[in-house]
């Protein structure tokens, strides 16, 4: 009986290490963008993102940042000056370990760019600055 005891007694010992070597682990997480698209009116770009493994955090930092440029029918940049920066941040919630969130930005351009000239975004990323999480959308 008391060889049966201490069998039991090692093996449910054995068990809480185990469970303590995994549980900080899955805590952790580990941040990944799960789903990201975009559509674009004009010269407004917008993105949706779903981030998953963000652990106990409690909100994130997105931003979303690239360039476009002005281009008029004939497909020529109508003025050298006429492309842009943009860049949007906002801070997004966490539930259960996961932010879906979607950012807008507008390009700003001077002189301003109507049409018929078109606005093609150039290069356009979002990035989740608290984890150093970035996806390029348009290369």
């Amino acid at each position: 009986m008391r060889r049966i005891l201490t069998v039991t007694g090692v093996l449910i010992s054995a068990l809480f290490a185990t469970l303590a070597l995994t549980i900080p682990a899955a805590w952790a997480g580990s941040p990944h963008f799960v789903s990201t698209s975009f559509t674009t009116s004009g010269n407004t770009l917008t993105v949706h993102a779903k981030e998953a493994g963000l652990g106990g955090e409690a909100q994130i930092v997105a931003v979303l940042s690239g360039t476009a440029a002005c281009i008029n029918g004939g497909g020529n940049h109508p003025k050298a000056s006429n492309k842009t920066s943009f860049s949007t941040s906002s801070t997004e919630p966490v539930q259960n370990g996961m932010a879906d969130y979607t950012l807008t930005a507008t390009a700003i351009f001077s002189p301003s760019c109507s049409p018929p000239d078109t606005v093609p975004f150039t290069a356009a990323t979002i990035t989740d600055q608290t984890n150093g999480l970035s996806v390029t959308l348009i290369p």
